[in-house]
């Protein structure tokens, strides 16, 4: 005769280690985000991690997804199409970059400053972002992309909040003192950050796209 498990009790599994058992059952496991509701995790023991080691997305969750963008080209002094013509010169006036600060940080400011302009339009900020992709290529004449030089332009919009104190972190802008971030934001979305050959858009370094979740209302 064939023996089954009667509804209601809880299937337990064993697992042995050095000789001992450990059950593990349903309720030794973290339960989900509930709906509506994006839970980041987060490295352990620091106190101003960069990025999240994953995200938990619960159900009927209403999410937005930009395109991949780049730099607009807002420096009219340098070349169409080159590096130089993505500087923003809100942020660099006359497009003259300050000490340190290389060009793929100067473009990855104004992509991020591009993806919160596309975030608004959606009614939603930067806050609301928990995963990012990012495409960095290598400025001319560089054996390799520029992740430290990304990464500047990152903090100044995400992950810039120290986790026990809830204080905003100063970030340097290239070579100079750590200052107020752009944005102060607690957010730190999942990423991951390629290298690539070639980018579709002459003279663009960075490109990205990220995904946000609609605010619970």
């Amino acid at each position: 005769m064939k023996r089954r498990l009667l509804a209601g009790v809880a299937v337990v599994a064993i697992s042995f280690t050095a000789g001992t058992a450990t059950a593990v059952g349903w309720w030794d496991r973290p339960k989900p985000p509930r709906p509506g509701t994006v839970v980041p995790a987060l490295p352990a023991g620091q106190a101003n991690p960069l990025i999240a080691t994953g995200v938990g997305i619960g159900a009927d969750t209403p999410i937005y997804k930009t395109s991949g963008l780049g730099p607009t080209a807002l420096n009219p002094s340098a070349p169409a199409g080159s590096e130089a013509s993505y500087i923003d010169t809100v942020v660099f006036p006359d497009g003259a970059l300050p000490a340190g600060v290389t060009i793929t940080e100067a473009q990855g400011i104004n992509a991020l400053r591009r993806i919160g302009e596309n975030l608004k339009a959606a009614g939603l900020s930067y806050s609301d972002v928990y995963t990012m992709r990012v495409f960095l290529q290598n400025p001319a004449g560089a054996p390799a992309a520029d992740f430290a030089g990304w990464n500047r332009a990152y903090r100044q919009y995400f992950a810039n909040t120290d986790l026990t104190t809830g204080k905003y972190v100063p970030v340097p802008l290239g070579t100079a003192a750590p200052a107020k971030p752009f944005v102060v934001n607690k957010s730190r979305p999942s990423r991951f950050a390629l290298e690539i050959e070639n980018l579709p858009v002459a003279g663009w370094l960075v490109e990205l796209e990220v995904d946000a979740a609609y605010p619970k209302r």
